[in-house]
């Protein structure tokens, strides 16, 4: 009998290969958080119910939204996580985080991130914006989806 073993590090690395990641401290929900970046960048995020994580903890299911934008003519999309649920986090190792922003499928130079940090910086409720480097997660698997 042959055992097939999934190389986890493997799929990590080739999940966030090229991707930039930022991660948001701010006092709104996730929906009015992303009405507020929708109206001031001019972007679509909209709910991806397919790419919900449910995490199993203390036996009882999170679920943590992710909301997709798919930049027009370009390969560059968007994913907004939403880092809490009911007391639970989907990064323990980033408590601090309500929001992790991930940018995937195109290579985005460091002006566009400065951009953009600057951009979210404004919307009122938002306290902090930083790039996290992906070496820094603890816990990768539970972004890949």
């Amino acid at each position: 009998m042959i055992k097939l073993k999934v190389d986890n590090d493997a799929l990590a690395e080739e999940f966030f290969d090229g991707t930039r990641l930022l991660g948001i401290v701010g006092s709104l929900a996730d929906y009015q958080f992303c009405w507020q970046l929708n109206q001031g960048m001019q972007i679509n995020f909209r709910a991806n119910h397919d790419l919900e994580i449910t995490l199993k903890r203390k036996e009882r299911n999170y679920f943590f939204t992710i909301y997709e934008y798919q930049e027009p003519a370009t390969t560059l999309v968007h994913y907004l996580y939403n880092n809490q649920y009911d007391g639970e986090y989907l990064l323990p190792e980033f408590k601090h985080l309500d929001f992790l922003w991930l940018l995937k499928g195109d290579l985005v130079n460091d002006e566009l991130i400065a951009a953009m940090v600057q951009s979210i910086k404004i919307i009122p409720g938002v306290q902090m914006v930083i790039e996290l480097s992906t070496d820094k997660i603890r816990n990768k698997g539970h972004l890949i989806f």
